[in-house]
């Protein structure tokens, strides 16, 4: 009788467990992620991405407000906890717009 409680319990906590660490793997998604976006800088999102930074996997957005002033918001990929959020200057997007194309070159 022992045995068969002993053998249940194990398996419920394995079971636990296996189903902590598989949500933990699984990303949040591309819709949640814009969602949560969203509520952190106003405007309409022209562009978003899955990307790995630095061994790190996160959605990135650029948002840009009426005034045409664009603000990066990045959202873990696997948590969806906002992990920055960063106005960006006009000299700034340049740059990263150089970056991208010799990148892609």
């Amino acid at each position: 009788m022992k045995s068969i409680a002993i053998t249940i319990f194990l398996a419920l906590g394995l079971f636990v467990l296996g189903s902590t660490a598989d949500a933990q793997s699984k990303k949040i998604g591309m819709k949640s992620a814009r969602a949560i976006a969203s509520k952190k800088a106003a405007g309409k999102i022209v562009s978003g991405e899955l990307e790995n930074e630095h061994g790190k996997w996160i959605y990135s957005f650029d948002i840009r407000n009426s005034k045409g002033k664009n603000t990066e918001v990045n959202v873990d990929a696997y948590t969806g906890k906002v992990i920055g959020v960063e106005h960006e200057s006009a000299k700034k997007e340049a740059a990263e717009a150089r970056d991208e194309k010799k990148g892609k070159n």
